[in-house]
């Protein structure tokens, strides 16, 4: 039987842990002395992802609904093709909440809704809660910490954890290299 929590994948200061079946979380440090950080903490992050990683997501739909709620659908490119994986995307109904020294956003799948622009044989990731949280450290650093909960009806193959890893490495790398060199 496995014993958790299990590092998947760790580089630099970016970690990615399987906590339980089902259920990983991941965290890195931002960090810029040239502007407040809690500032760009918003729904825009998300299309800054998607613009910066064109080579792994296919498709992205935000609608913000208010300055803290927002529906996002998002596709990422059949990366698993070959190893005869579905091609996913994720449907989220996501709330912002302020907390303390915290920003948090906390995402559940839409299941009720079908979308007529995925593909038809790309299936949802059927995510149960995602909580991902911004840890104010001082107003230049935050820690990033995001977890999801998979429903269990998904199941993850071990040898796709570490490239899932690895991929997420290469997503949020680019992120914090985006925010590291900007200067307002």
């Amino acid at each position: 039987m496995e014993e958790y929590p299990v590092t998947l994948y760790t580089k630099n200061d970016f970690t990615f842990t399987k906590n339980e079946p089902n259920n990983y979380s991941l965290s890195f440090y931002l960090e810029n002395n040239h502007f407040l950080l809690a500032k760009i903490i918003n729904f825009d992050m998300i299309k800054l992802i998607y613009d910066l990683n064109v080579d792994i997501y296919q498709d992205i739909h935000l609608n913000k609904i208010n300055e803290n709620e927002a529906t996002i659908n998002l596709l990422l490119k059949h990366l698993f093709e070959d190893a005869g994986l579905p091609q996913r995307y994720s449907h989220l109904h996501i709330h912002k909440y302020e907390q303390d020294n915290k920003i948090i956003f906390k995402g559940k799948s839409i299941k009720t809704e079908t979308l007529i622009h995925m593909p038809a044989d790309a299936e949802q990731a059927p995510i149960e809660d995602m909580n991902l949280e911004f840890h104010i450290l001082t107003p230049h650093k935050l820690l990033f910490n995001c977890n999801v909960i998979f429903e269990k009806t998904m199941t993850v193959p071990a040898v796709a954890e570490r490239l899932i890893g690895m991929i997420l490495y290469k997503i949020f790398n680019r992120l914090k290299q985006f925010i590291d060199k900007v200067q307002l």
